[in-house]
């Protein structure tokens, strides 16, 4: 197993890890950065005010995307319990 292969692996982890990551993350950070703007202009500091839609929105993008997401995942995976044999040798 040569450092190339190595580090092939770990940047094809790291995409997919990208890949699974966005979608959550993205509607999120929209989320709070508009609730944000609504908190200081109406100068309301409730905890729960960021921390409810926030959720709401995770469980959405999990319910709509969830199943995407896990395919992928398991193609990744598939692949890379495929490639083991050219990998080890």
């Amino acid at each position: 197993m040569t450092p190339e292969i190595i580090y092939t692996v770990a940047q094809n982890a790291m995409v997919v890890a990208v890949k699974l990551t966005v979608p959550l993350l993205l509607p999120t950070l929209v989320v709070g950065l508009i609730i944000a703007m609504f908190q200081a202009a109406t100068q309301i500091n409730e905890s729960t005010l960021t921390f409810v839609p926030k959720v709401v929105v995770i469980g959405a993008v999990l319910l709509f995307m969830g199943p995407a997401m896990l395919q992928m995942f398991l193609d990744y995976f598939r692949d890379l319990i495929k490639e083991i044999p050219l990998l080890i040798g």
